[in-house]
């Protein structure tokens, strides 16, 4: 049953090993999507600055 399957676990408290994690190492971010962010943060200053510039004269 799962109460005897996992019982032993009880005593293991945080000494779990790591192939029973089902947790992915690779989190980064891809290039694609680092390229989409920068330009879109890059291109909403510069768009900032030439409106700010507009209201000016």
């Amino acid at each position: 049953m799962a109460n005897e399957k996992h019982s032993k676990n009880i005593t293991q408290r945080g000494n779990v090993a790591k192939s029973t994690r089902n947790v992915l190492e690779d989190k980064g971010v891809g290039p694609w999507l680092l390229a989409l962010f920068i330009f879109v943060v890059c291109g909403s200053a510069i768009f900032q600055i030439i409106q700010s510039i507009r209201m000016g004269m």
